[in-house]
């Protein structure tokens, strides 16, 4: 059980090293080098755990995104709907699930979210080309073109950006 006050992200690997970093308050964020990590987040309680999308195909959704982020299925609910997260993980780990949702509303204006993500093994042009052959297509929002991202849509139209920074891969915890 972890302390009230404190998140368990997982094991710590044996070469980190942790300070303290003031956070700009009376409290500071401090982690505990022990065989988990505990870290305190002073004032803060929550976050992010999974990412609902109201969709009229969830099985068309759940194959994209799975496809994109390299998740798979987690599970199905009776109203249809179909949990995608890492494999290995699932809910509750360091990435959130999406939950593609069935809806017969159609969507009027543009999304209020929106999902942006980066290539964690190849450069933005490589990560665009994959992206759009997987069913994506590029999707105008006013953007100029002198931008950084990419606008794109998934197969229902729900518009999502490919940022220009590759981040490193997330690894399981207690391996460097």
């Amino acid at each position: 059980m972890v302390p009230e006050g404190k998140n368990q992200l997982g094991p710590v690997p044996s070469t980190l090293t942790f300070a303290r970093v003031p956070d700009g308050n009376a409290g500071q964020f401090t982690c505990e080098p022990t065989s988990q990590v505990l870290c305190t987040l002073p004032g803060v309680a929550c976050r992010i755990s999974e990412l609902v999308i109201d969709c009229a195909d969830p099985d068309l959704l759940a194959a994209f995104w799975s496809k994109v982020l390299g998740y798979v299925e987690l599970g199905r609910e009776d109203d249809g709907s179909i949990e995608i997260g890492p494999p290995d993980v699932g809910f509750g780990g360091p990435q959130p699930t999406l939950v593609l949702s069935p809806s017969s509303d159609s969507r009027t204006g543009k999304l209020r979210l929106h999902i942006d993500v980066n290539a964690i093994d190849r450069d933005q042009d490589a990560e665009l080309e994959r992206l759009l052959a997987l069913g994506a297509r590029p999707a105008d929002v006013g953007q100029t073109g002198t931008e950084s991202w990419h606008v794109l849509a998934d197969p229902e139209g729900n518009e999502f950006c490919l940022l220009r920074t590759r981040l490193q891969p997330l690894r399981p915890f207690g391996q460097t």
